[in-house]
């Protein structure tokens, strides 16, 4: 009962088997290989664009690199007060940038909205000029919170930002789950909605250790390999990056796997929704799950070995009793539908009053065997 994150599990079986190809032999270094070549044309076809993509090894090199391409040390990047390149990076946007400023924008859900942005965007005008120009618009799909930005969400996002002379950044880490979710071709969801750089995860969806950032407006590119190498991620055998992409892209292979992962969520979450004391605060999009739940759950899941986040709820209009926990469930390609069912087994058999302890959540879910036939989780 593994939910803790989509980074816990292991690649997918075809990115293990591209990686030991192109073990064999010997390769130009530095990604001027024919793996990586390939990958950026394979980049190309998915998006259906002429593009510049240069490969990096973590997610977080890939929204730093990004971001200190699209802006100077003196500008601000505007983004959710929430994102993850706020408040999980550690400070690297700051010194890839420079020093660029971050600006933290409300919105429900972790969705920057409109307003918010023009709201934002008139007080900084309206100063004294001492403040950071804005630069960066950063946006995530999807974002911490599991949503996701629709096409005309973006679009009216883009078009505010670029009215104000900005470039907009996609924190893509889960973009493979929001194009899935939503069913919308990459173009749709990225350039052709205005979006002028990507970080285009690989590593929650089956990769090793493989981003890459993508540039639509490729004039953002042209000190961008200097700027890779002197923050140390241009790889010197850069052709196992190249192979990942590879195989990620191939056969549509990057979307199958994300789209596993959107359905064990579903199954989760239609699981969770019926059992007795747990509430879900708002509708799955894609392959994170957020529940507010009893404590005695909580810590029936963990006797069990059951592991997730415990998410904090602050800022967030959620209404938390004493004796409730408000938690993440990540699911991944790798999670199995007899994962999510156990899981939720024991939660079923969670009622009021039912105190008895039970190491084995087999037992848990036989006893609740008629709740599950009676609301079977799809």
């Amino acid at each position: 009962m593994h939910f803790l994150s989509d980074n816990a599990a292991g690649a997918s079986s075809k990115i293990m088997a591209a990686v030991v190809e192109a073990c064999a032999g010997t390769s130009h270094p530095y990604g001027a290989d024919q793996e990586t070549r390939q990958a950026v044309d394979l980049l190309r076809q998915t998006f259906e664009c002429d593009l510049s993509a240069y490969l990096v090894t973590t997610g977080t090199a890939a929204n730093a690199l990004a971001l200190g391409a699209a802006t100077t040390a003196c500008g601000a990047i505007l983004c959710h007060e929430r994102a993850h390149v706020m408040s999980e990076e550690c400070g690297a946007p700051e010194m890839f940038t420079g020093g660029a400023k971050l600006l933290g924008l409300p919105g429900e859900r972790g969705k920057v909205s409109v307003a918010a942005l023009a709201e934002r965007l008139t007080r900084l005008k309206a100063g004294p000029g001492q403040s950071s120009r804005p630069r960066v618009l950063s946006l995530a799909q999807a974002n911490e919170f599991g949503a996701v930005y629709t096409v005309q969400e973006l679009q009216a996002l883009t078009s505010r930002a670029h009215a104000e002379g900005m470039t907009v950044h996609m924190d893509g880490a889960r973009f493979a789950n929001a194009a899935a979710a939503l069913n919308k071709a990459p173009a749709e969801l990225t350039w052709k909605a205005g979006v002028d750089v990507l970080s285009f995860g690989v590593s929650k969806n089956g990769g090793i250790a493989c981003e890459a950032v993508i540039f639509f407006d490729s004039a953002l590119a042209l000190e961008f390999q200097r700027q890779r190498k002197r923050a140390g991620h241009s790889l010197a055998k850069g052709r196992f990056l190249g192979a990942q992409m590879v195989a990620y892209l191939q056969d549509r292979h990057w979307l199958e796997s994300a789209t596993r992962a959107n359905q064990q969520a579903a199954r989760l979450a239609a699981g969770l929704s019926r059992a007795p004391g747990v509430r879900l605060p708002w509708a799955r999009d894609v392959n994170l799950v957020f529940a507010i739940i009893p404590r005695r759950l909580n810590q029936k899941w963990r006797d069990l070995g059951a592991e997730y986040y415990e998410w904090p709820h602050q800022g967030l209009g959620l209404a938390l009793a004493p004796d409730e926990v408000f938690v993440r469930l990540a699911t991944s390609f790798a999670t199995t539908p007899d994962e999510v069912d156990g899981f939720v087994a024991v939660a079923m058999t969670n009622a009021a009053g039912n105190g008895r302890r039970n190491t084995d959540w087999r037992a848990d879910r036989a006893s609740a065997e008629r709740s599950l036939k009676n609301g079977a989780i799809q």
